[in-house]
């Protein structure tokens, strides 16, 4: 009796065997084919810096040299306002007599509104620009390509980007007291190349 049931054991063994074993194989194949057709796209750990330095020469080239002077030394970029009621209103019209308040734009953070003459923070402006590109796109852009995007928002059509953009009291996401000593740092700055530009070419600076 037990001889039997082994008999038959293993004549349904091999009876599924040769059933299954082709379906499992042909199962296997079709992965592996899949697998073959799909791109693989390895990671790059230079692509960032790669795309940061491609950024970097775009904005030097769309901005002008005080500009790209302050971003380079400072890492943020000053833009005078030009709408006459100011940004906490949303003006439209464009004043001759001045910029009475300014921003500053930093890589992926708020745009910040000030008064320069006060240093009093009036808003943050929050702004996003995605990376599009493919197939690497994702939610940031480059530090540089960031900033030429609020910069060329600020400066083709200011009332748009202050209408549209998430407006914050100061404080919200950008640290006062940063922007307080970025703005001392900037009047430094430009107190700097005042005096290098007012220098005659070739005198020695007094000890």
């Amino acid at each position: 009796m037990l001889l039997a049931l082994c008999a038959t054991g293993i004549v349904v063994g091999a009876l599924l065997a040769e059933v299954l074993i082709p379906r499992v194989d042909e199962a296997l194949s079709r992965r592996k084919a899949r697998r073959a057709k799909a791109p693989t796209i390895g990671y790059d750990p230079g692509r960032e810096r790669r795309a940061e330095q491609r950024a970097r020469q775009l904005l030097r080239s769309c901005v002008n040299d005080e500009e790209w002077a302050m971003y380079r030394d400072l890492g943020f970029v000053r833009v005078w306002g030009r709408c006459a009621t100011g940004p906490e209103q949303g003006g439209t019209d464009e004043t001759e007599a001045g910029a009475p308040y300014a921003y500053l734009i930093y890589p992926h953070k708020p745009v910040v509104a000030y008064l320069p003459q006060t240093r009093e923070l009036l808003n943050e402006y929050c702004v996003a620009f995605p990376d599009e590109t493919r197939p690497y796109g994702s939610a940031r852009l480059p530090d540089s390509d960031d900033v030429l995007a609020k910069w060329m928002a600020l400066t083709g059509d200011e009332r748009r980007l202050i209408n549209t953009a998430n407006m914050h009291l100061p404080g919200r996401q950008v640290d006062p007291k940063q922007v307080r000593r970025d703005l001392w740092r900037l009047s430094q700055w430009e107190r700097d190349r005042l005096r290098r530009a007012s220098r005659p070419e070739g005198s020695v600076p007094a000890p």
